[in-house]
Order: C-alpha cells, then sequence, then structure tokens
C-alpha cells in the first residue's frame, strides 16, 4: 500500500507541474530551454572529458608503439653505420641495347660513357648538359620508368647512372652531382684514373631523421686536385660555385614538380610533353605510354601537393619558383658577370641551366620567362652548351 501511495501522489504532482508549465509557458519555457543548455553543456563536458581520457592513452599507445616499431626496424640496421658500400666494377657491360648515341666531333677526352636515364629526369639533365657543354660523346640508355629492366643488374635503382669503361672492366658512377664532380676533376687532370677517382666519393650508410637507413655519397660536392692545388683567390671561387651547386639540388629542383603538376591539366601536359621530347612512342609499348601518361599525371598532380608543403612553398608556387629565379640572377648580376662562373659558364651555371632544361617545353617554364629575367642568362646558356664552348678549356693529355 505505502508504495501505491506514493505512486499515486507522484502522478498527482506530475498533472500539477504540468498545470503549471502551460500556465506560465514562456516563463517556463525560458526555464526549460536553460535547464537544456545545462544539460547539453554537461554532455559536451562529459563527452569531452571522456573522450580526452580515452583519446590521450590510444594517442600515446600509438605513438609509443609507432616509435617502437620505428626503433625496432632501425635496429636491423644499425650494424651498417658508418659502413662504406663499394661500387664494383662490373668486367662485362651490361647487355642492354643502346638508344642512341650522341657523338662530339670536338670530344679529345677518350671517355667511353653509357647514360642510363630519363630524359625529363632533372639530375639526368645535369650529368647531359655538363657533358655536352664539354662536348663528350657518350651513349643513351633510355630507361623505362615503369619497369625499370635496363638497370636491373644495377643495387642502385635510381637514374642517372653512368657506366665508363676503364682498364679493368666498367664503373657504375652514381648520383649526379658525384658523377659531375669526378669527370671535373678527371678533366682538369687526366694523369687521374676514373676508377681511382671513385675512392674519393665513398658511399657510407647512415640513418636519416627518420631513421631509416641510406646511402650518402660524401665528397660529392668537391673536386680533387691531389698535389695541384688551387690559389686562395681562385678557392674562393670554388667555394662560391659548390654552395650553388648545393642550392640547386636542395632548393631549385624542389619548386619544379609543385610548378609543372599545379593542376591535373598541366600535370597531363607537361607528361604529354615528356612523351614527346623522351621519344616514349619509339622506346615503349603503347600499353605502358598511356599508363606512364595517364596514371604519372593523376599520381604528380596528387603528389605536388604534399610537395608544396614539404619544402615550405607559398599558396602560389609560380611565385616561389620566380624567387628561387630571382635569387640565382641576383648573385650573378652581384658578380658582374654573364655567367655565375663569370665570362664563362661554371659547374653551378651547368647544373642550374640542367635542372631548368628539363622542363623547357612546360607551363612553368614559359611563365618565368614571362615574368623573370630569366631568358638573357639562359640564352646565353643553351649557345655555350650547344656549341660544346667548354671544350676549348680542356688540356689535352
Amino acid at each position: 500500500m505505502p508504495i501505491l501511495q506514493r505512486l499515486t501522489k507522484l502522478s498527482r504532482n506530475l498533472y500539477s507541474f504540468k498545470n503549471v508549465i502551460q500556465n506560465y509557458p514562456r516563463r517556463n519555457e525560458s526555464f526549460l530551454s536553460a535547464s537544456r543548455q545545462t544539460s547539453t553543456l554537461k554532455t559536451v563536458l562529459k563527452a569531452s572529458l571522456i573522450g580526452i581520457s580515452i583519446g590521450f592513452p590510444v594517442g600515446v599507445v600509438i605513438t609509443t608503439g609507432y616509435s617502437w616499431y620505428v626503433n625496432k626496424e632501425a635496429s636491423k640496421t644499425y650494424h651498417l653505420e658508418g659502413k662504406v658500400r663499394k661500387i664494383e666494377i662490373l668486367q662485362n657491360k651490361p647487355p642492354v641495347p643502346v638508344s642512341r648515341k650522341i657523338v662530339s666531333s670536338v670530344d679529345i677526352t677518350d671517355l667511353k660513357l653509357t647514360l642510363f636515364q630519363y630524359q625529363t629526369c632533372p639530375f639526368c639533365c645535369k650529368v647531359r648538359t655538363f657533358l655536352d657543354y664539354y662536348g663528350i660523346s657518350y651513349d643513351v640508355v633510355e630507361v623505362d620508368p615503369v619497369l625499370r629492366k635496363e638497370i636491373s643488374w644495377s643495387s642502385y635503382k635510381k637514374v642517372p647512372i653512368l657506366l665508363a669503361q676503364v682498364k679493368s672492366g666498367y664503373q657504375p658512377l652514381n648520383d649526379s652531382s658525384m658523377i659531375i664532380s669526378l669527370l671535373a676533376s678527371y678533366l682538369k687532370d687526366r694523369s687521374q684514373k676514373i676508377d681511382d677517382l671513385t675512392k674519393h666519393y665513398p658511399s657510407i650508410a647512415m640513418h636519416d631523421e627518420n631513421k631509416k637507413l641510406k646511402y650518402e655519397i660524401m665528397n660529392k660536392y668537391f673536386l680533387m686536385y691531389q698535389d695541384n692545388l688551387p690559389s686562395d683567390t681562385v678557392m674562393d671561387e670554388i667555394m662560391e660555385e659548390r654552395k650553388w651547386r648545393m642550392w640547386v639540388d636542395d632548393v631549385l629542383v624542389h619548386t619544379l614538380s609543385p610548378n609543372v603538376y599545379r593542376t591535373f591539366n598541366e600535370a597531363y601536359d607537361t607528361f604529354n610533353w615528356f612523351c614527346k621530347v623522351g621519344k616514349w612512342e619509339e622506346y615503349f609499348p603503347t600499353w605502358e605510354r598511356l599508363i606512364m601518361i595517364n596514371v604519372g599525371a593523376i599520381a604528380m598532380w596528387l603528389i605536388s601537393k604534399r610537395l608544396k608543403k614539404r619544402h615550405n612553398l607559398k599558396d602560389d608556387v609560380r611565385q616561389s619558383f620566380y624567387d628561387e629565379i630571382n635569387k640565382w640572377l641576383f648573385a650573378i648580376k652581384k658578380r658582374g658577370g654573364t655567367f655565375m662562373g663569370g665570362e664563362k659558364p661554371n659547374l653551378s651555371d651547368l647544373a642550374v641551366y640542367g635542372i631548368l632544361k628539363s622542363i623547357e617545353g612546360c607551363n612553368a617554364f614559359k611563365d618565368a620567362l614571362d615574368n623573370t629575367n630569366l631568358g638573357t642568362w639562359y640564352n646565353a646558356m643553351m649557345k655555350e652548351v650547344e656549341t660544346h664552348s667548354g671544350s676549348k678549356y680542356l688540356a689535352t693529355k
């Protein structure tokens, strides 16, 4: 009975409360609204506290787990830290057909070189620019960018790879800057042997900031003078040249992709130009060429967004491109010559020209000609390279 009485009393109280609400709608609407707001606020606060209490430890677990995994993977290669990876001389030349031969009538070097490359790769363009400027003959092997079967013989899976014939076989040379430094050292003192010079550019194992093992080529911006050390004045010039060569690899080259793949249409146009200048119709089957153009354009358009962020480019990536070009042109103007090397190009001129040559048919390059004073220097460089003017500075053996 007491329970029934309480239930009856509760129902009468609820009925009375309902009448109060009906008689005073405005006042109680305000009251209920405030109550609901208070209730909602409490719910949000509770949800936030629950989210924090759950999210924080979960985040800690995930972060800790990932760090543990990275450290565990890195621990597998810690024993390789500081080890030198020797690039072995090949006894026989890889049985890969040559795509084309570049024959220079002014070549006096006796070098027998084969360049494994992508035609529009900026780093491959750097090497070709160097060889063309000095009038050096070489064979070209156009590497299939999908299957890469042309470099299956090499543990180094990037391009360019320059294969130099030496007395004991064929010496592979990797990394564009190292290739250029080694060949420049040889051209300055041709008593040095190519395979001996490679010992001055060891490939050392090290872990990067993400604890991933990589091999870094030491001294790749340095020329080897042996006992013929240059004067202090010349050394200052060499230091300046080296600074700008590093700038090309560390800064300028990273402005290219976000610009040539800025929009999907630009990316598609860029790949069609790659196809034309790289003669893909001649070297690759139709199905592969279509994949390279269409899938490549979509992929690089998406990747370019990440590259823009990674390299801290401006929202208008063209402006970042123009800024770096203007920085280069201002430095040349400050030095007072036609080129960074004065009245003739030095290695930094060749490096910048090679990098920009790789996008010559793209809208980004045309826009740079319209919005900066690049044309004067670029046209002067084109004349120097195409006439092999560097050959006249080479000493006879």
